[in-house]
């Protein structure tokens, strides 16, 4: 399925800019860092907890933990496609337990990829406490999940979507409201 972009929602400047306003909000919402630990959701929200992780670094002089999680076996609709999965590793260098996590996503829309992240994180051990981070939240929820943490409220329509690039993995940074493209470009 082709997209067509139909706005750019925001540039590299400000999506830098929403990094840095969301990790003063951690900071000061979690009461500092002791006992932090920020996890990324595969793919785009593992660039992004590194991003903020290092922000928080640069603020607080003190490096905070960062982990990756992959939360494909975990979703609920993964046995709905018809083609296989693609599973990625989990890496968590440190014991959750007791922690107060910062699950970090680019986007949340359903809210079913989060309801799968904290399965598996809950299969990891007991945090103090979770809370969610996103870049951008378009609406429509499905399940009751809201975050904590918004860089940018932006309510789409149902054939809109969100697409946040990130430079680490698509050569540069923005988010672009695209809306699918139903006819055929051969």
């Amino acid at each position: 399925m082709n997209f067509i972009t139909k706005k750019t929602v925001a540039d590299s400047k400000t999506l830098n800019r929403m990094l840095t306003r969301l990790s003063h909000e951690i900071i000061e919402k979690c009461k500092g860092i002791e006992d932090l630990a920020i996890v990324g959701i595969r793919t785009r929200g593992e660039y992004l907890a590194k991003r903020i992780s290092k922000e928080i670094e640069r603020i607080e002089k003190k490096e905070i933990p960062v982990g990756i999680l992959d939360v494909v076996m975990y979703r609920d609709d993964f046995r709905n496609k018809n083609k296989l999965p693609r599973v990625k590793v989990t890496e968590i260098p440190f014991d959750v337990a007791r922690k107060k996590l910062i699950l970090v996503d680019d986007v949340i829309y359903t809210g079913r990829t989060i309801r799968a992240a904290l399965d598996a994180i809950t299969d990891l051990g007991r945090p103090a406490s979770i809370k969610l981070a996103v870049l951008i939240d378009r609406g429509h929820r499905e399940m009751p999940i809201m975050p904590n943490f918004i860089g940018k409220e932006f309510k789409t329509a149902s054939n809109e979507e969100i697409r946040v690039r990130v430079k680490e993995i698509d050569s540069k940074d923005e988010i672009l409201l695209v809306e699918a493209n139903d006819q055929d470009t051969e």
